[in-house]
């Protein structure tokens, strides 16, 4: 059967000729694992990506979010696609053993997830954002918001969002409005409006935990006036049992050009002025704690950008490979049988750049998941610090020159089928609309 999510070949090529996986095993935070372990977590995330994901991609995209009675509906395959990431461990693939986690490499877990992204971009989204929220409350949380927020999340109970932009602002982030006023009892009160929040409301979880950026009374201006808070859906008690809906509304769903089947919300905090909020960290540092999610977003959308290209490419690989019309040039005879279209020199070159952009685009995006891992676990503290300068280096490059190439990749696939290729019969027109939301995701390119 041919492959559609992305070469298993060129993965193992990438992953333990390339990239040395299996010289990671050697360092202790991942001497338990071996090749074996490596390719089981990758068949795995293959399989369910193949069973549960792909299959709605197309209906997803059809049928996108609807907004009804201040809820956000979705499709029902949704759900179960997620359930079964959870229940394989994905959402926990990097974290520790002790934490419930895989304590697989970054560069492993990164592999697993391309496969999901692969299959469908817009479900994956969901638990993609619930591990960046995650990663962000355990790196600069409280131990209370940790109990309260973060085990829920790691357990898959609790999903998370990124709330920065605004109507007004847009990726201006240092002209939000958003306020957070002191409360008698610790906590905060928001008001203020977001827009184009990712996964903020759907049916998925018990709860959303969307981290929110927002400015207190005695905020300075620019961005070094930006906080940081918690702000869930619904109000957690101490026991962990979920209390009151919090002011939070969903006041609509953006209907986008690709990319449909992720709710893309417009949200507003504190309409009653009962917005419950908590501040993580230091007053007015939560641009740089936010950073950390921001800069996890940025690979995840170069990834993401890479694999739209790559299904398009194996797509229209297989099509030219089947799809008969025309005649090598030194035929003359139109009463010879036509030759399949792989055999153009035109539909080659075309192939050639595709395959150049999404393959280099692929090593790109796992060098810097190696380089994540060299940072927390190479032996020593230089070492560590070179690697660190060379990821926030390579971060943005990421993010970008797939989301701008592997957009050319999609549009190759489209000229490849041709006709065909400009209808929603086939998917090469899905992918490069999913693909086109990558240039502006995350820090346009001009940003970056």
């Amino acid at each position: 059967m041919s492959e559609t999510l992305l070469s298993s070949r060129n993965l193992a090529f990438e992953l333990y000729e390339v990239l040395d996986a299996e010289g990671l095993t050697r360092r202790e935070r991942f001497a338990e694992h071996n090749r074996e372990t490596f390719d089981a977590a990758i068949g795995t995330a293959r399989s369910i990506a193949e069973k549960y994901f792909a299959p709605h991609n197309r209906k997803g995209d059809e049928n996108e979010p609807r907004y009804k009675n201040g809820q956000a509906i979705l499709i029902p395959e949704v759900k179960p696609a997620v359930d079964a990431f959870l229940e394989a461990g994905f959402l926990n693939a990097a974290r520790s053993f002790e934490a419930g986690g895989m304590q697989l490499p970054t560069l492993l877990s990164q592999a697993c997830f391309a496969h999901f992204q692969a299959a469908n971009a817009a479900t994956t989204s969901y638990p993609f954002l619930t591990m960046g929220a995650a990663n962000l409350i355990e790196s600069f949380g409280s131990d209370e918001q940790k109990q309260r927020f973060l085990q829920p999340m790691i357990d898959g109970r609790f999903f998370g969002t990124m709330a920065l932009t605004e109507p007004h602002a847009g990726s201006s982030l240092s002209d939000i409005r958003t306020r957070a006023e002191p409360a008698s009892d610790g906590t905060y009160r928001l008001k203020g409006n977001k827009i184009f929040i990712s996964g903020g409301d759907h049916p998925l979880s018990e709860n959303i935990v969307h981290m929110v950026l927002a400015k207190l009374p005695d905020a300075p201006p620019g961005v070094k006036g930006i906080s940081l808070f918690i702000v869930p859906k619904f109000l957690v008690n101490a026991d962990g049992s979920l209390g009151a809906r919090n002011d939070v509304l969903l006041a609509g769903l953006f209907h986008k050009m690709g990319w449909r089947g992720t709710t893309s919300t417009a949200l507003n905090f504190g309409d009653n002025g009962e917005c419950v909020g908590y501040l993580v960290g230091k007053p007015h540092h939560g641009l740089s704690y936010m950073f950390q999610m921001m800069n996890e977003a940025r690979i995840g959308v170069g990834m993401g950008a890479v694999m739209l290209g790559y299904a398009g490419y194996l797509y229209s690989l297989e099509y030219a490979r089947e799809r008969p019309q025309g005649r090598v040039p030194d035929s003359k005879d139109p009463t010879t049988t036509p030759v399949a279209i792989i055999q153009h020199a035109d539909v080659r070159r075309m192939l050639l750049t595709q395959k150049s952009y999404v393959e280099g685009a692929f090593d790109l995006g796992l060098y810097a998941a190696r380089l994540f891992d060299d940072t927390t676990t190479l032996e020593t503290e230089a070492e560590r610090k070179q690697a660190h300068e060379l990821l926030d280096l390579l971060t943005p490059i990421v993010k970008s020159w797939p989301s701008e190439f592997c957009l050319k990749a999609n549009e190759l696939a489209i000229q490849i089928l041709g006709g065909h290729g400009y209808t929603r019969e086939y998917p090469v027109e899905q992918y490069y609309r999913d693909n086109r939301l990558n240039p502006i995701h995350e820090g346009t390119h001009g940003i970056q």
